[in-house]
């Protein structure tokens, strides 16, 4: 399950957001999207975690959850439309 983790604190690192979700199960990647040409966070990012089960007990628990001072925006990440 791909997860967006949105309201991000320029502070919060992928290693922080992968503590955080690793309390709900296993956790492929994390990826904080970073502006290509400062390289300072864009304030998202993403979470893969292989069961969807616990996916969506991460989301359930961590939306709305402060992290480094800002409260989480989670939610299942949907495609781009093109």
């Amino acid at each position: 399950m791909n997860i967006y983790c949105g309201n991000l604190s320029w502070q919060t690192t992928e290693a922080t957001l992968q503590a955080a979700f690793e309390e709900f199960g296993e956790v492929s990647t994390v990826t904080i999207i970073k502006d290509r040409y400062t390289g300072q966070s864009r304030g998202f990012g993403f979470v893969e975690m292989p069961n969807d089960e616990q996916g969506q007990a991460a989301i359930a628990a961590l939306n709305g959850q402060e992290l480094d001072g800002r409260p989480l925006k989670i939610d299942q990440a949907r495609s781009r439309d093109r």
